[in-house]
């Protein structure tokens, strides 16, 4: 994750994790780039100071967000939204894993994000098959589901 956002995103001056699972990976990731470090929760506390993002911040500041899965990416975007209504710049985003369905795709593509993944849905199943875990003749029905995960039945 370092290498993507150094690589990436040379300009980032800060890292937000998404809350709860982006957390502890965005930590470890400013930590080992020694870059200040905030989380962003999907809605503000209801208890102390309501805080949203937790963490110190300075407006104006460039910032990759690090998330753990991005499915629809409708989650993560409401994440960039909040840190752009506090003035903080939203450069780009980096999650472990992604499923790789074109609704976030697509919600990508319309926010303008630059967006980058470790791995995704694709590769795992590459994967499986590679240790004998999945047949080779089920890679496409597996691959079919992205297409539509909610009707999806198995069967090609």
């Amino acid at each position: 994750m370092c290498n993507v956002v150094f690589e990436k995103f040379p300009d980032a001056e800060l890292l937000a994790g998404v809350a709860t699972a982006g957390i502890p990976w965005g930590a470890m990731a400013a930590d080992q780039l020694k870059l200040p470090y905030i989380y962003v929760r999907p809605k503000p506390k209801e208890h102390g100071l309501g805080n949203q993002i937790e963490g110190y911040y300075e407006k104006g500041k460039k910032v990759v967000v690090i998330e753990d899965l991005v499915s629809t990416g409708k989650s993560s975007l409401q994440v960039v939204e909040v840190l752009k209504q506090e003035g903080i710049e939203v450069i780009g985003m980096v999650s472990i894993f992604t499923y790789g369905f074109a609704v976030a795709t697509d919600a990508f593509s319309t926010a303008s994000l630059p967006y980058q993944s470790l791995t995704d849905y694709a590769t795992l199943i590459e994967s499986a098959i590679q240790k004998g875990m999945v047949k080779p003749e089920q890679e496409s029905v597996l691959l079919k589901w992205r297409d539509d995960p909610a009707n999806w039945t198995g069967v090609s």
